[in-house]
């Protein structure tokens, strides 16, 4: 919807728009009783002040943040872009201004996106780095002209960026491990679903359960690690066939956001509430798999949180010079059917409500 600004509410109360402008921002010159008649318009019509070009006026270098966050698995990034715009928005009262280039996927035209937001001179960039080594140099470009790179959710850890957002994918993992070994019993066998191991969140939280869980179940094993590459017809395929080959499997972690073909593999196998599922993260589609014991626990990332910190950070750098800092952990969440209901996800469905009551966040679902 078009933003209703100070001509349009000149032309309905038929002044100038010098005679607005005092009007709204409380200067002398015209009659109280004017001032009052214009501001009922701007009120009944929504008239909400462009902060960001309000500050930008007397700043006069215009403050950017460049975001490049991945559409798909929506479920999870949608809650991250919320977390991003929330943030974003009250930055604007500071004369920020957030330029989004979303990509289909995760790895999807990254370096082409980022080099895309480069051209618009942000102070900083907040991106999802799904291909770390053909990210490096770009990165590190950027870097070089003075643009802070802040990496959420994932990691390039061999670039130069300045921060990185995100939990502790070595903690998650062995946490995952430490709960699904308690719950099968010794020398049980479980898999591993994930995404892609290329992708660092990915590979950390894949090693480091594969490495915590014989400790946690004595004499256990994790006999496979399937890539499901974030499809979710690739994770429902491969996870029916990993359950026709291991009718012994005693339990299942999924180390991305998408449980969702797992869990509904698993109740094709006539296996749900039998076979223990951890899983990653948390959205409304959930709830079910959660109630009919399909999914044990959670480890949830927080992505929100995530996003709201990343634009923070860059904010409080670029206005107030305050250190960025090497990385930020959050700590995971614990999840379990018990609990899962007292989630503000659980009034979503796939994050996509997650504002505070009455506030709309504009997340483009798409680059222009």
């Amino acid at each position: 919807m078009k933003r209703i600004g100070i001509p349009e509410i000149a032309r309905l109360a038929n002044v100038t728009i010098g005679t607005v402008d005092r009007a709204l921002h409380g200067r002398k010159g015209i009659r109280e009783s004017t001032r009052q008649r214009i501001l009922e318009i701007a009120k009944s019509v929504g008239y909400r002040p462009n902060m960001a070009a309000r500050a930008l006026s007397v700043r006069r270098t215009p403050v950017r943040i460049g975001i490049c966050i991945p559409r798909e698995l929506h479920y999870y990034f949608d809650q991250l872009c919320q977390g991003i715009a929330a943030e974003a928005q009250r930055a604007e009262l500071s004369g920020v201004e957030a330029i989004w280039r979303r990509t289909e996927r995760l790895g999807d035209a990254e370096a082409e996106k980022i080099e895309e937001l480069m051209r618009a001179q942000p102070g900083a960039l907040i991106l999802t780095p799904g291909n770390p080594e053909e990210l490096t140099p770009v990165i590190d470009e950027a870097e070089r002209r003075g643009i802070r790179v802040i990496c959420v959710d994932t990691d390039a850890p061999a670039s130069r960026r300045s921060a990185a957002v995100c939990v502790d994918a070595e903690v998650s993992g062995r946490v995952a491990a430490e709960l699904l070994g308690g719950m099968v019993p010794a020398g049980a066998h479980v898999a591993i679903i994930t995404g892609m191991l290329h992708i660092e969140d990915h590979r950390r939280k894949t090693e480091s359960f594969r490495e915590a869980y014989p400790r946690f179940c004595n004499s256990g094993a994790v006999p496979e690690v399937i890539e499901a590459h974030d499809d979710e017809d690739e994770a429902f395929q491969k996870c029916f066939a990993l359950l026709e080959r291991h009718k012994t499997l005693a339990g299942v972690y999924v180390s991305t956001a998408n449980c969702l073909p797992v869990c509904r593999a698993i109740g094709a196998a006539g296996l749900a509430g039998r076979l223990k599922l951890v899983t990653t993260d948390l959205f409304g589609e959930m709830r079910p798999y959660f109630e009919k014991g399909t999914i044990s626990a959670s480890v949830y990332s927080r992505p929100y949180v995530q996003g709201e910190l990343a634009v923070r950070l860059a904010v409080d750098h670029i206005l107030h010079g305050a250190q960025l800092p090497k990385a930020h952990f959050l700590a995971p969440q614990l999840v379990m059917r018990s609990t899962f209901h007292l989630f503000r996800e659980m009034r979503t469905t796939a994050g996509r409500e997650l504002a505070s009551p009455g506030v709309a966040l504009a997340i483009p679902k798409a680059s222009p």
